[in-house]
């Protein structure tokens, strides 16, 4: 797992021990940042379920202006610690040791222009964590949310399906409010 493009370009990244932790393949991550490129330099960016951080750091190592990082586990949020000092990304990423509601819910005042949601697979974690955002109007205008999930997962939201792409057994959605222009 390493920094793709930018100024950590090839730096490698730490993964969380254990089988808990799904980091995104470079491939995947890739095909991202080359959907979106276009929001990410001065971004204000919301890692919500970072795992390794390497979606924030990503971002930051394209030019993003700041990224929070929020990870529940203790152990990931160490490596996302060590990761952020790894890249040289730490003086404009903040990582916050807490559950993503509770993180939604403390930044109803903060707006982000690109929110990452790669959850563990299954269940409605990123259904509930879409509503959260919905509810406490976290996204800018003009800003997209990246969801990460299970081809086979579904779940419901109130926003614009920008894109869908599928890389084998994952879903990559770019969503937008539905208020918002469209590119």
């Amino acid at each position: 797992m390493r920094v793709v493009s930018g100024t950590a370009r090839g730096c490698r990244l730490q993964p969380v021990p254990g089988m808990d932790t799904r980091p995104t393949t470079d491939r995947v991550k890739e095909n991202v940042f080359n959907l979106i490129q276009d929001h990410v330099r001065g971004a204000q960016v919301l890692d919500l379920f970072a795992g390794t951080g390497q979606l924030g750091i990503e971002a930051l190592s394209r030019g993003a202006a700041h990224c929070d990082l929020v990870e529940y586990a203790r152990a990931a949020y160490q490596i996302v610690c060590k990761n952020v000092q790894t890249a040289h990304v730490a003086d404009r990423a903040h990582v916050h040791l807490c559950a993503a509601e509770t993180f939604v819910q403390k930044a109803a005042k903060e707006r982000y222009d690109l929110v990452f949601l790669d959850p563990p697979y299954g269940g409605r974690i990123l259904e509930n964590a879409l509503l959260q955002i919905e509810r406490f109007d976290i996204l800018t205008t003009d800003g997209i949310i990246i969801c990460e999930s299970a081809v086979d997962d579904r779940f419901t939201h109130g926003l614009s399906v920008v894109r869908e792409r599928r890389y084998g057994t994952t879903l990559i959605t770019v969503l937008r409010r539905q208020d918002s222009r469209t590119d």
